[in-house]
This record gives C-alpha cells, sequence and structure tokens, in this order.
C-alpha cells in the first residue's frame, strides 16, 4: 500500500506533498511521489528526497508523463494505493461551479480515495 502524490511547484503542489507526508507518516506506508514529466528538474527532485527523508517517511520517485492526471491515476492502480493526495486551486464563487479538469478526472477515475487538500 502507498499514499501517491504528484510534485508541483505551486502553494497547492506544496499542501498535498505536506499533506501526503503526515498521512504516510500516520499510517506508516510508502509515500509514492509522481513527478510532473519525465525530466522533473533533478536538484528540485534531489531536495524533495531530502525533505522526505528528515520527515522519516519511506518514499519513491515516479517521473511522470506530462498528464499528472492520469499519471497518479495509473500509478495509483499499479502501486496498489489507499490513498491519492491532490491540491485544489481556490476559485471564484463562479469557478466554484466548475472542478478543474485534472481534479475531476482523477476523483472519477481513482482506484482508491482522494483527498483534495487547499492551501
Amino acid at each position: 500500500m502507498a499514499i501517491v502524490v504528484g510534485h508541483l511547484s505551486t502553494a497547492e503542489g506544496s499542501e498535498a506533498l505536506g499533506a501526503a507526508v503526515a498521512e504516510a507518516r500516520r499510517r506508516g506506508t510508502e509515500l509514492v511521489l509522481v513527478t510532473g514529466s519525465p525530466d522533473g528538474a533533478s536538484s528540485e527532485l534531489d531536495a524533495l528526497a531530502e525533505r522526505l527523508a528528515g520527515a522519516g517517511v519511506a518514499h519513491r520517485v515516479v517521473p511522470g508523463t506530462g498528464d499528472l492526471a492520469d499519471d497518479l491515476v495509473r500509478t495509483a492502480a499499479e502501486s496498489g494505493a489507499e490513498l491519492i493526495v491532490i491540491g485544489l486551486r481556490r476559485r471564484s464563487p463562479v469557478g466554484k461551479l466548475i472542478l478543474g479538469s485534472g481534479a475531476q478526472r482523477i476523483l472519477l477515475d481513482a482506484p482508491c480515495p482522494v483527498l483534495a487538500v487547499k492551501p
């Protein structure tokens, strides 16, 4: 079992990572970090790996294909994930009627529960 989270260099991505680390620690399970692209910035990934090691969380990094929604759903299915963690943007009153297309695809296609957090 694992907790799956995507890596994005945004406030939403940072919040999702923090929540995923907390869940992995609480559940005593591995954290699977999916990068946003196949060539994720190695220095940034090294810093993340150091952060995760410092948090005492077993983890591994999976390169993405560029479609983070599909990558998260696929990785969750392949790893038998017990949870996917995603970050959501704050939206205007009109925007609240429509969920982001990536988040919607994850929620509809995920093989496990999805935890959505926002900064």
